[in-house]
């Protein structure tokens, strides 16, 4: 990292097949061990299967599915004195996008099924329709800033 200049924030290329930002933003969230090529077939296979059960554009239903489960507020911690404190701040547009593409795929992950793309195409299908793991833990996160509003006063 330098330290005379802050690094610029690169901006994703769009995927091949779609032309979208937020498809090649996924795509590495579900990338292991540098297979691409892989992590896009899972993210177009589980594209296709939207579209099959849902008869609507996946996009639109990727693009739904991200903007539910993206927070509006966090809670980080901040030392003040001897103690710790969880002090809420609201989350910038593109962080609130990066977790809720990182808690979507975590727990994608963790679903029951047979193939990724199968547990990648429900997880979405169920965060676009406000149920799922992912739209409770954004609840979880919005909770735990509501508690903590008492603290809001010990800003960055």
């Amino acid at each position: 990292m330098s330290r005379r200049t802050t690094a610029k924030k690169r901006l994703a290329v769009p995927d091949p097949i779609y032309n979208s930002r937020l498809v090649s933003m996924l795509t590495v969230r579900i990338l292991q061990e540098g297979k691409k090529h892989l992590a896009q077939r899972i993210i177009y296979q589980a594209l296709d299967i939207i579209k099959e059960k849902t008869n609507e554009d996946p996009l639109t239903v990727l693009e739904t599915a991200v903007r539910k489960v993206t927070p509006l507020v966090e809670v980080k911690a901040k030392r003040v004195g001897g103690s710790t404190y969880q002090v809420p701040m609201e989350v910038r547009a593109f962080r609130g996008t990066n977790l809720a593409l990182r808690w979507i795929t975590k727990f994608s992950r963790e679903r029951s099924g047979k193939s990724m793309a199968m547990k990648l195409a429900n997880e979405l299908m169920d965060s676009a329709n406000e149920t799922g793991n992912s739209i409770r833990k954004r609840e979880e996160t919005h909770r735990m800033a509501e508690a903590n509003k008492a603290f809001a006063h010990f800003r960055f």
